[in-house]
């Protein structure tokens, strides 16, 4: 005998299906102005070969930081207690929510020449990170690393310690017991982390524009020279823009919602 089937309330339907058209409708309306005839043209642009090499540079030393800085963090947040946590944990993943502006704001006046360490670093090392590849790396890493910090954090706490445990009864020290159990434990963690850090990375614009500016071969990656491209050339923006939706989707797909669903 058939099972009978669950209704579904129709308004909740019809505001399901609203939301879907809100979320797709900006991207089939920038899908129908692309200009495909001339695509691979404008893609191979020197200005945005240009622009794309230092967006893959900054994300890809971007997603590096994330990973040397985030794995340590997250192991941190899920493996100890401490007062105040809650506290320490808003402050990890305030970057996600905080307007992109007063992120570069943030960083401008904490490293910039005049700034709370920056003056110290200009002073007494003679670095300047403010518009520079290194500054956009900083924004990026800023903005990115709650991405991996908050997913492997996920994965840590979905494994528990059992295994971690039962090395440490084994006889293996903390060092060796974060290497060959915990890190091989959450490695689906890490590299959806990684992937999740390098995409935010590579899509990053506010925090780059306000503290590493936007100069040519050294901090424009692709999202600012889609920016400029808007004022004077809309069909290079729209490839640009295309070229980067598809890297976000490649990424989401081969996640396969993994870090939605954790």
């Amino acid at each position: 005998m058939s099972q009978p089937r669950a209704s579904h309330p129709v308004s909740l339907l019809a505001a399901a299906i609203t939301a879907i058209i809100v979320l797709a409708l900006p991207l089939v309306g920038m899908l129908e102005r692309v200009p495909w005839s001339s695509l691979v043209d404008r893609l191979s642009d020197p200005n945005v070969t240009e622009a794309l090499r230092v967006s893959l540079t900054v994300s890809l030393w971007a997603a590096a930081a994330c990973l040397l800085l985030g794995l340590p963090l997250a192991w941190f947040m899920a493996r100890v207690e401490f007062r105040g946590k809650s506290v320490v944990r808003a402050m990890v993943m305030l970057p996600m929510v905080l307007p992109p502006v007063v992120a570069g704001t943030a960083l401008l006046f904490a490293l910039g020449r005049r700034g709370l360490i920056g003056q110290w670093l200009d002073r007494w090392f003679g670095v300047t990170l403010p518009f520079s590849t290194a500054g956009a790396v900083i924004a990026a890493t800023f903005v990115a690393l709650p991405f991996f910090v908050t997913t492997v954090e996920s994965g840590l706490r979905q494994h528990g310690r059992l295994l971690e445990e039962a090395a440490a009864a084994s006889g293996a020290g903390p060092v060796a017991t974060f290497v060959h159990v915990t890190i091989p434990s959450v490695r689906s963690s890490i590299a959806a982390g990684t992937a999740l850090s390098w995409a935010r990375a590579l899509g990053e614009f506010g925090a780059t524009v306000t503290f590493a500016g936007n100069l040519g071969g050294r901090t424009r990656t692709l999202p600012l020279a889609t920016f400029i491209a808007l004022e004077n050339d809309p069909g290079s923006a729209l490839a640009i823009s295309v070229l980067l939706m598809a890297v976000s989707l490649i990424v989401l797909v081969a996640l396969r919602g993994k870090w939605v669903m954790r």
